[in-house]
């Protein structure tokens, strides 16, 4: 069968259990929901982007951060660990599938499935703006929908990996809370321990160090919004981080961060599926 039949079962598959419906229109709900939003702070409001184009980004900023994660790994967790749970996994391997036919046309598969939900809601969401707002600039939504697809891509890449190394659907969905849980809510309270035990509840006068800095940009969802920066520069307007001259606090370096998330687990996953004992 290959990858690319691997994947199109998979799409298929999350059509017939409605997976795609949900998503399609949770997504849809959530995206036009946020484009309704037109306020922007007067800080902004000397942009050289147009002000409604800048409006909806802030408003989509950190829901986008926390919710694309969110149905990336709950769409994902199980495609792998699921079907070896149920015995499924033995029948698809028996045809003329390689566990890496497997393991990459699921994730292809379940990327699909995210890339049609976000395209959809990001499609409403600009649909409202441009009939509703005084001005639009659909280049720029067009730039950070891509970039959100990648986004999303990147923690279906991180699921995908976990879920080839679980063997049931508890232990990849314990992992899959576990990644949500540091990435979104725990890295933040990590980077605090390490300040107080490295510099007390006195920060450094010149500020915390580029090292440290560096390390709050390892976090995926950081890393994104640095991407974000690099190609759409307005968008540092409505974020902020120390700036730097250290190389690898530029913002392109997010583009890197996260290419190294997707890779990294993914291959880990499959290295770890092609060793085990399928019951």
């Amino acid at each position: 069968m290959g990858v690319t039949a691997v994947a199109k079962k998979d799409f298929r598959d999350s059509i017939r259990s409605y997976t795609l419906l949900g998503l399609v229109l949770s997504f849809t709900a959530f995206a036009a929901g946020l484009a309704v939003i037109q306020w922007v702070p007067p800080l902004y409001r000397d942009s050289t982007v147009e002000t409604s184009t800048l409006a909806l980004l802030n408003s989509m900023r950190q829901p986008t951060v926390f919710f694309v994660p969110l149905i990336s790994l709950a769409v994902t967790y199980n495609t792998i660990a699921g079907e070896r749970e149920s015995g499924s996994m033995r029948l698809l391997l028996a045809l003329p599938n390689s566990r890496r036919d497997v393991v990459f046309g699921k994730y292809l598969g379940r990327t699909s499935v995210l890339v049609v939900g976000l395209l959809v809601g990001y499609a409403v969401a600009g649909l409202v703006a441009l009939l509703t707002y005084e001005s639009f600039d659909i280049a720029v939504f067009g730039l950070y929908t891509a970039l959100t697809l990648f986004y999303g891509a990147v923690y279906t890449a991180l699921a995908t990996g976990f879920s080839a190394g679980m063997d049931s659907r508890f232990k990849a969905l314990a992992g899959a809370s576990a990644l949500y849980s540091l990435f979104l809510l725990g890295w933040d309270v990590l980077l605090l321990v390490l300040q107080l035990l490295v510099y007390g509840q006195d920060i450094p006068e010149g500020g915390l160090p580029d090292w440290f800095n560096f390390i709050g940009l390892l976090n995926p969802s950081t890393a994104f919004m640095h991407a974000a920066r690099a190609v759409i520069p307005e968008y540092a307007q409505i974020t902020f981080y120390p700036e730097s001259s250290a190389f690898y606090l530029q913002d392109w370096v997010g583009f890197v961060v996260l290419v190294v998330w997707a890779v990294v687990p993914l291959t880990l996953g499959y290295l770890r599926f092609a060793r085990a004992d399928i019951q």
